[in-house]
């Protein structure tokens, strides 16, 4: 009776949760022995060799563990904020720095730091989270305002919003004379991390929380409006969950670690090849496969040019512009591009 008058309502319930015996597949298992495995490896990689003695116990808890923890909510971040835009605008081109979204977060650093002569870390936070969402609203509303939008539209609106605030971003640093306040965002890297430079990056657990549980309605918004209307869904205030989610992701990451780009771009494709596009099943594999890719990119940056370091953001910008062609190609090739 209850189902039913759901269906005279026009309304449409969440499908039940998968089972842990759907989730905890044996390529599941396999891919988190992986993770597992790389963060071991993680933990004894560096210049600084551990002997066992007083001050390597120390070293160990105060750099390696924090850093290893870091690098994995982050790339566990950064995949999920990908998997999020990707799904809402139904493009496998979008993520945060193909939308200007990390440029934004950027742009909040640097007027904290206009602002406040030495702000903390929890002011810093604010500010990239507060101008990260603003970026993503702007960048929604121009694709409202687009009439065209193919596969490629969507990403070139993107960048070129994320190239005019870079620009703005780097011009008030000159002019302020504040750009070593943004330099180190502009390299994302895990040197620096340790013990009470990276807690604030647990946030992601709890984001992670929430769109597994609003998984089926924000699949429903990608629909669309009118069709996500009509099936009882509040389109525009999931929107602005949505957006908020992001904002929190990538503010959060880009204050503790800085610019990570197309991290969001390479895991959910690699994951949507494999899986299809249900978000709630596919959110722990791009966790997890975020975390490993992550994890791989800094063991690179930490052994290539030993004794010294590459920043994580190097590798991965690398990467995932080779990933950006290949999709382009691909779509090209199969008539997804126009």
């Amino acid at each position: 009776m209850a189902h039913a008058q759901q269906q005279m309502n026009g309304r449409v319930e969440p499908p039940a949760r998968p089972s842990f015996s759907v989730v905890w597949t044996k390529p599941f298992i396999f891919t988190l022995c992986l993770v597992l495995a790389l963060a071991t490896a993680s933990l004894f990689t560096g210049v600084y060799e551990l002997r066992g003695a007083t001050n390597d116990f120390d070293m160990f808890w105060i750099t390696r563990v924090p850093r290893t923890l870091a690098l994995m909510l982050t790339g566990a971040a950064m995949a999920m904020a990908g998997l999020v835009m990707q799904l809402i605008t139904q493009n496998r081109l979008v993520e945060p720095t193909t939308t200007g979204t990390i440029e934004w977060a950027g742009l909040g650093l640097l007027a904290v730091y206009l602002l406040v002569p030495a702000p903390s870390l929890m002011m810093r936070m604010t500010g990239a989270i507060v101008f990260a969402f603003i970026g993503t609203m702007v960048f929604f509303w121009f694709l409202r305002s687009v009439r065209l939008r193919s596969s490629l539209i969507v990403p070139i609106i993107g960048l070129m919003l994320g190239a005019v605030i870079s620009a703005i971003s780097t011009f008030l640093g000159l002019f302020f004379r504040a750009s070593q306040a943004i330099e180190g965002w502009f390299v994302g890297s895990f040197a620096s991390v340790q013990i009470g430079r990276y807690e604030y990056l647990w946030i992601i657990i709890g984001v992670t929380v929430c769109i597994f549980f609003l998984a089926s309605r924000l699949t429903l918004v990608g629909l669309g409006e009118d069709v996500a209307t009509s099936l009882g869904v509040n389109y525009n205030r999931l929107m602005l969950i949505a957006t908020g989610l992001i904002a929190l992701s990538v503010g959060v990451v880009a204050t503790v670690i800085g610019n990570l780009p197309f991290l969001g771009l390479i895991v959910p494709n690699i994951v949507s090849m494999f899986r299809g596009d249900d978000l709630r099943s596919n959110l722990p594999w791009v966790c997890l496969i975020g975390m490993a890719t992550i994890l791989i990119s800094d063991l690179i940056s930490r052994t290539i040019i030993r004794p010294f370091e590459l920043p994580v953001s190097l590798i991965l910008g690398t990467v995932g512009a080779a990933v950006f062609i290949v999709i382009l190609l691909r779509r090209r090739k199969t008539g997804g591009v126009r």
